[in-house]
């Protein structure tokens, strides 16, 4: 059974980070431990753990409590980029851009307003 990608997933990409980061917006509220973040994200454990250190050095994810031997962790709602973000999801503008069938139609313009507003400026110089 196919399942259908988030336009988030299918704006940026299918890569696992932006699975997790899919996830983790939608249920922003909730915190969550490693494997339920793999699974819940589409992801197995051992790819999570690959792009973990990432996630964490960037505080994409904060540890939020510990129940047992298990850590929960959440998105970082405080982080400028993840706002930036949210506020696209809250406002709904990701929402209204329009896919054409098979491959996504989306202006050159705005994927790189949204890259910058996430990951800042890529350009080296």
């Amino acid at each position: 059974m196919q399942t259908k990608n988030s336009l988030f997933i299918e704006l940026f990409g299918d890569s696992p980070t932006i699975k997790v980061l899919d996830f983790l917006l939608t249920e922003r509220e909730l915190d969550f431990s490693i494997s339920d973040m793999a699974r819940n994200a589409g992801i197995g454990r051992a790819t999570l753990y690959r792009i973990w250190d990432e996630l964490i050095k960037n505080e994409k994810i904060i540890p939020t409590r510990t129940i047992g031997k298990s850590k929960l962790y959440k998105l970082n709602i405080k982080n400028p980029k993840i706002r930036k973000l949210i506020e696209l999801y809250e406002k709904g503008k990701v929402k209204k851009i329009l896919i054409k069938e098979g491959i996504p139609f989306v202006p050159s313009f705005f994927v790189a307003y949204v890259i910058t507003l996430a990951y800042g400026n890529l350009v080296l110089v």
